[in-house]
C-alpha cells in the first residue's frame, strides 16, 4: 500500500486574507484553499510547511491522519481561556501537549501510533474535523473534559506511570458530548478506563446553567456590554462571542463553578484496577445482552418456520422460479429457502418427509448444477 497523509486546517476566529491565501498556495498547487480552510492529501511527498507554524499564524484547528496509524488534533485558544497551570496538570509527554504561542495556546492531541493497522486504511481522514471541531467551543466554555481525555490517552498509551496522580476529574465524564466521544475514538482511549473515571465524576446539572449566566449578566459592567455590542455592530460576531465567553469563563472560575469539587487524587495504578473491574462488568453485560438477542432471534425464526409449516406446498412452489432462473443470486436465494424448509420440516414432521420432497424438487431441476452444488455444500443434498 502506498503512503497516504491527510491535512486539514480551519480558521475560525477570523478569515484568511488574500495575502495569507497566496502564501498558502505557494506551498501547494493541489490543495483546496478557502478563506477559512486548507485541505490536502499526499500519496507522495509531504506538506511543505510546519503545521505548528501555520497554527501560530493562520489557523485555529488542525487534523492530520496517515495510513501508518498516526493521527493528530491541534486547537488554538486565546491565552485568556486558561492559565498555564490549569493546562499543565493534564499534559503528558506525547498524547497531550501545550505550546505557548504568545497570544494563544495550541493544545495538541497526538497519541502513539495505533496497533490497529487497518484504522486509516479504509478512510481518507475526511470527516474527523467536523466531528472534533466542536471541542474548541467546549474548551472556550471552560469544559475540561477534552483535556482530561487527552491525559487518559497518555495513560492508555503507557506514558503516565502507575505512581502518578490523576488530575482533578471534571464534571460530566459520564455525559460526554458527541465531539468528546469522537475524541475517545480518535485517540483510541481505553473505553473501560473512561467508564471507570465516569463512575466518580459528578453529573453536570444543566438546570443551573441559565441561573449562572443570569447572575453573571446582572454583574457585567456597562462598559463591557457596550464593547461587545459595538463588535456586533461592526460585524465582528465571532470576536464578540469569544470575548463574551472569555469573560463568562473568568467569572465562573472565580466562583468555582467550572469543575468538580476536589476529591482525593487517585494513583494511575488505582485507575487501572478500576478499569479492569469496568471491563469485567462490561463483558458480563455484553454476554447477557448477546444471550437475549440470540433468544429473541430464535423466537422470531421459530415463528417464521411455523408460517412455512402451515403450507409447505406454497413454500416449495415459491422456490421453483428461483431454480428455473439459474443465476447465482437466484440459486443463493433458493438454497436459503430450502434450508428454511429443512428446519420447518424438522419442527413439524421430520427429516424423512423433507428428503422426499427435496428429491421430488430436484428431479424437476436436475439441470441446475449451481443449485445442486450449493445444496451439497450446505449438506442438504447428496449427489
Amino acid at each position: 500500500m502506498s503512503e497516504y497523509q491527510y491535512y486539514e486546517f480551519v480558521a475560525i476566529d477570523r478569515p484568511l486574507t488574500r495575502t495569507e491565501m497566496a502564501e498558502l498556495r505557494s506551498r501547494s498547487t493541489r490543495a483546496t484553499i478557502t478563506p477559512t480552510s486548507f485541505t490536502n492529501d499526499y500519496e507522495r511527498g509531504d506538506l511543505k510547511a510546519d503545521p505548528a507554524d501555520w497554527m501560530r499564524r493562520y489557523f485555529d484547528a488542525f487534523v492530520y491522519t496517515a495510513n501508518w496509524c498516526s493521527c493528530q488534533l491541534a486547537l488554538r485558544l486565546p491565552h485568556a481561556v486558561f492559565k498555564k497551570a490549569e493546562l499543565k496538570r493534564f499534559a503528558t509527554k506525547f498524547a497531550l501537549t501545550v505550546n505557548d504561542m504568545g497570544t494563544h495556546w495550541v493544545i495538541d492531541w497526538s497519541p502513539n501510533e495505533s496497533e490497529n493497522y487497518d484504522r486509516f486504511g479504509e478512510e481518507d481522514g475526511r470527516g474527523w474535523m467536523g466531528r472534533l471541531r466542536p471541542l474548541r467551543d467546549e474548551l472556550l466554555r471552560g469544559d475540561l473534559r477534552p483535556l482530561y481525555l487527552g491525559w487518559l490517552a497518555g495513560v492508555t498509551a503507557g506514558e503516565v506511570g502507575d505512581n502518578a496522580n490523576e488530575p482533578e476529574v471534571p464534571r460530566g465524564m459520564a455525559q460526554l458530548s458527541a465531539a468528546q466521544k469522537a475524541l475517545v475514538e480518535f485517540l483510541e482511549i481505553d473505553p473501560d478506563l473512561v467508564a471507570a473515571v465516569a463512575a466518580s465524576s459528578p453529573v453536570i446539572a444543566e438546570s443551573n446553567a441559565d441561573d449562572n449566566s443570569d447572575a453573571w449578566l446582572a454583574s457585567l459592567p456597562v462598559n463591557e456590554m457596550r464593547a461587545i455590542l459595538k463588535l456586533l455592530l461592526e460585524s465582528k460576531s465571532q470576536q464578540a462571542e469569544r470575548q463574551l465567553k472569555s469573560h463568562y469563563l473568568a467569572w465562573r472560575k472565580e466562583n468555582a463553578q467550572s469543575t468538580a469539587p476536589s476529591a482525593s487524587q487517585r494513583k494511575v495504578s488505582e485507575l487501572r484496577t478500576l478499569s479492569k473491574e469496568a471491563e469485567k462488568h462490561r463483558l458480563e453485560y455484553e454476554t447477557k445482552k448477546r444471550a437475549r438477542q440470540e433468544a429473541d432471534q430464535r423466537k422470531k425464526r421459530e415463528a417464521y418456520l411455523k408460517t412455512l409449516v402451515t403450507d409447505f406446498e406454497h413454500a416449495w412452489n415459491a422456490i421453483h422460479p428461483l431454480a428455473e432462473r439459474g443465476t447465482a443470486a437466484a440459486c443463493d436465494d433458493a438454497k436459503r429457502a430450502i434450508a428454511d424448509l429443512a428446519d420447518a420440516y424438522a419442527l413439524a414432521s421430520g427429516k424423512e418427509e423433507f428428503d422426499r420432497e427435496l428429491r421430488r424438487f430436484m428431479e424437476a431441476h436436475a439441470k441446475c448444477k449451481a443449485l445442486m452444488r450449493r445444496l451439497v455444500e450446505a449438506e442438504l443434498w447428496q449427489k
